[in-house]
């Protein structure tokens, strides 16, 4: 009886895994003969890239329950501006509070955010820059 549920346990996860794979598969831009596209390098601040300019900023909102509990302090952000200035790809670095709703408020905004992309070579291109976000109790 062992056994059976091992194999049955395997065969669950071998299903399971397909199914992530098939999923994830999905998101990823095809050409006609099936390979994925080349996607647009994201590049990281350096020499011969020019960063991205804030066009405009959105403060983000507290909790109440955030404000009951009187957190403050900043949450740090890795995220990517794209070619159109668009805030993409957004990841906590440094989290500030993820029980009370701050670290979730503060990737609300960021992907509210503008800014003039990033250049090389004259071009607009993806750059990935870190945001922070202050939250400050009055």
């Amino acid at each position: 009886m062992p056994r059976r549920l091992a194999l049955v346990g395997f065969a669950v996860a071998c299903v399971a895994s397909v199914a992530v794979t098939a999923i994830a598969a999905e998101g990823v831009p095809m050409t006609a003969t099936g390979m994925p596209v080349a996607q647009d390098p994201i590049y990281d601040a350096r020499p011969g890239i020019t960063l991205p300019q804030v066009v405009h900023e959105v403060k983000p909102d507290y909790t109440r329950a955030a404000m009951d509990a009187k957190i403050q302090g900043s949450v740090w952000m890795d995220v990517v501006i794209d070619q159109a200035g668009d805030v993409t790809n957004v990841a906590v670095k440094r989290s500030l509070d993820d029980q009370f709703g701050l670290d979730a408020k503060a990737v609300e905004a960021a992907y509210q955010w503008k800014f003039k992309p990033g250049s090389k070579d004259g071009k607009p291109v993806s750059v990935r820059v870190t945001i922070e976000m202050t939250f400050t109790l009055k």
